[in-house]
């Protein structure tokens, strides 16, 4: 019996996304010297074909889910879900530049240099014989998916409903069971590419400090979210972070949002006038306002542009890109587990990510992922309750214009 426990503990462990990362990462450092330049070019070729095959997957993918979250609204009370779809996008977009301004202050404390390769790259051994052209981007798959998800939320369209709850499983699928397996092997290819250009070793020395760093922005964040929830008293703060603890803590081990979602409705309903509000504003958050992570991206991209680049992005790029991050969340609503595979093709479009840049930022969202988890399950139990303050008022302010055009 003990064995087969152990054996199931171990089973569990192996299975994590992060630990297969650093296992295989740190088997390559161990003897990845001892193998021949072939493959290193093989690793590296690998995970160009992978980046290729989902950059050329994402226009659809996020058009896909977009529709398919847009239309789950439906009809049903308008101002209610216009009001949450208002705050959740504020929210991100504001965790956007709150990780702007958080890295920029990192810049000034922590010299950010720029990260430039010591030797020659040398070359992938293959690719795809064909290359994507520039109308088939992230960005008009947003669009497509917004008109096609309002399409069938207000005139229910039985067939493009069916289609999109059909390429919506489809897509998930592919991005959990496929893509999401092989992450671990996509990290690899480019730290053979990183490792014998130089790069590798510069990143660990940079980026180990800067983390630490964004623990801290992030932790001050959340401190300020619930000092709103909590009506700016002390005494309610540290009160409504206790309600939330146990499912910050659940998520931190877990690693999955969704597991958690009877928790975090249950210590949100704790901090809120109208405990049953948290049932219905919890379930539609969960996977789109998602701070923790919004933070952690947009600090992770500030510094490997200004690191690759040599310069910080200038603020109108920087909006553009906050923009669309921000629409893109509704996208990886729809989605378990593969998120992060719909925002790549957004750093490669907007803030001009190559394969390497790309790779970091995966390998950063693998290790970091438990903190991220955390944070959104805490941030949204917080935002729970600033909602239900918005709406109050919403709802005060519709009244009295009632009564009044009834006087």
């Amino acid at each position: 019996m003990q064995t087969d426990t152990y054996f199931s503990i171990t089973q569990k462990i192996l299975s994590q996304r992060v630990v297969q990362t650093l296992g295989l990462l740190s088997f390559y450092i161990v003897f990845g010297e001892h193998l021949p330049l072939f493959w290193h070019r093989a690793f590296y070729s690998t995970s160009l074909f992978i980046k290729d095959l989902l950059l050329w997957m994402m226009p659809l993918t996020v058009g896909v889910f977009i529709a398919h979250t847009v239309k789950s609204f439906k009809r049903g009370a308008p101002l209610f879900l216009l009001t949450l779809l208002i705050f959740e996008s504020t929210s991100n977009f504001l965790s956007v530049w709150y990780a702007y301004g958080s890295a920029t202050l990192s810049g000034h404390i922590i010299p950010l240099a720029m990260i430039a390769p010591k030797a020659a790259p040398f070359d992938a051994l293959w690719s795809l014989p064909f290359s994507r052209p520039s109308w088939w981007s992230a960005d008009k798959g947003v669009f497509v998916g917004m008109a096609l998800g309002l399409l069938s939320a207000f005139w229910h369209i039985a067939s493009l409903e069916k289609s999109l709850g059909a390429l919506s499983y489809f897509m998930q699928t592919v991005l959990t069971k496929g893509f999401a397996r092989v992450i671990p092997l996509f990290v690899l290819g480019f730290a053979a590419q990183m490792t014998k250009t130089g790069l590798l070793s510069q990143v660990v020395e940079t980026y180990t400090v800067l983390l630490l760093a964004l623990v801290g922005f992030i932790s001050l964040y959340l401190s300020v979210l619930f000092f709103l929830s909590a009506g700016g008293s002390p005494s309610k703060t540290l009160k409504h972070i206790k309600s939330l603890l146990p499912a910050g803590a659940l998520a931190l081990t877990s690693g999955c949002s969704l597991s958690t979602m009877p928790w975090t409705i249950a210590g949100a309903s704790k901090n809120m006038y109208d405990p049953n509000l948290a049932k219905a504003v919890i379930p539609a958050t969960t996977n789109i306002q998602q701070v923790g992570d919004a933070i952690a991206n947009a600090f992770f991209c500030f510094l490997i542009y200004t690191h690759f680049f040599g310069k910080t992005p200038e603020p109108t790029l920087w909006l553009t890109f906050s923009v669309v991050f921000t629409l893109a969340r509704f996208a990886t609503a729809a989605m378990l587990g593969g998120a992060i595979f719909v925002m790549l093709p957004i750093y490669e479009s907007y803030l001009h990510f190559n394969g390497e840049m790309i790779a970091l930022v995966l390998a950063l969202n693998v290790v970091f992922d438990p903190i991220v988890t955390s944070s959104n399950v805490m941030a949204n139990g917080a935002l729970c309750r600033v909602f239900e303050r918005v709406w109050q008022l919403i709802k005060r302010e519709r009244s009295l214009e009632t009564q009044g055009a009834e006087v």
